[in-house]
């Protein structure tokens, strides 16, 4: 039996009343107005024709916190896109073009969301500045780019070719970033935690480390309620099981561990995000029987930016760890 087929195997047999519970309550986990500190990964069925191209919800210019660092709105022109593609940066306190280039690390956004999220929502500002201030990471850059509804993948849009084609080289020409391995690192949340697995497992030569908060994973297909159904990402007029499995982390499996990168991942959720936090364990399961580095945990609350900004600090503590 394949990786695919066996895990799904597993995870029907486990997660059964997971399934239930979470079709049962697909219509109160509807994709909430952007607003809310709530980020459901479900989706109700007329939200299909969302638009990719959501423009993030305004800034300041320029955010500088008390601790000198400063959170920048701005837009590169995206040929693979065929249009301007905008991204929110993380500038650390001091930030200044030197010899000694800093770190950087990406960080997706989930569906229904966009990139302003992780500084509204996940408080990643002051997060970072805590951190940096206490020497438990060193200074570094960060990036949010806007994904839209995209998943992170070449279906709707390439918004994959663009990410590492385009966003990828915009950021090492313009900032003082490291360009090896050792120097960059990939996270996302929710649809964002399937982009940045995704990423991790078929570019490890790419990134060093790896966050996956409440992470929109399914071994198997995705749940009734799930947007990954509703977005015409993974089908062209309905959802296609074919393309979502062809795109999923098992069929990387083999291929990922083959290539002889391991990227060590932070995998966490809340306890009543039923099926993405069981997910997540078994995904961490078969890490670690792989002889991947990889860390665990779930806290209590549900798929929410609660949950995930209480994740932020440990999350960035150990997958920036590798980081030279």
């Amino acid at each position: 039996m394949s990786f695919a087929n066996r895990i799904a195997a597993r995870v029907e047999k486990l997660l059964t009343v997971c399934f239930i519970a979470t079709t049962a309550t697909a219509a109160a986990h509807a994709a909430p107005h952007l607003s809310s500190p709530m980020v459901s990964e479900s989706v109700a069925p007329n939200q299909a024709h969302a638009t990719t191209a959501v423009v993030p919800k305004p800034l300041p210019a320029v955010i500088t916190s008390a601790a000198g660092s400063k959170v920048l709105t701005r837009t590169m022109h995206s040929e693979a896109l065929d249009r301007d593609w905008p991204y929110v940066l993380y500038l650390p306190p001091g930030y200044a073009p030197r010899e000694d280039r800093y770190p950087v690390l990406y960080l997706l956004h989930g569906s229904g969301g966009d990139a302003s999220d992780w500084i509204t929502q996940g408080h990643l500002q002051r997060i970072v500045d805590g951190l940096i201030a206490r020497h438990e990471i060193a200074p570094l850059l960060i990036v949010m780019p806007q994904g839209g509804t995209d998943w992170y993948v070449d279906r709707k849009e390439p918004i994959e070719t663009a990410f590492f084609e385009e966003l990828l080289p915009e950021i090492e020409t313009h900032y003082a970033v490291q360009t090896g391995r050792d120097g960059r690192a990939i996270g996302g949340v929710s649809m964002g935690g399937f982009g940045a697995l995704r990423y991790a497992m078929t570019r490890p030569q790419r990134f060093c480390g790896a966050m996956l908060l409440g992470p929109a994973i399914y071994s198997g297909d995705p749940p009734i309620g799930s947007a990954a159904r509703y977005v015409r990402v993974f089908g062209e007029r309905q959802f296609d099981p074919r393309v979502w499995r062809s795109l999923n982390y098992p069929a990387q499996w083999q291929a990922y561990l083959s290539r002889g990168y391991r990227v060590p991942m932070f995998i966490a959720a809340g306890d009543d995000d039923l099926r993405i936090q069981a997910e997540a364990s078994q995904l961490y399961t078969h890490l670690r029987e792989a002889n991947q580095p990889a860390e665990l945990r779930i806290i209590d609350g549900g798929h929410t930016w609660s949950v995930w900004s209480a994740l932020l600090a440990e999350g960035l503590k150990y997958s920036l760890a590798c980081m030279h």
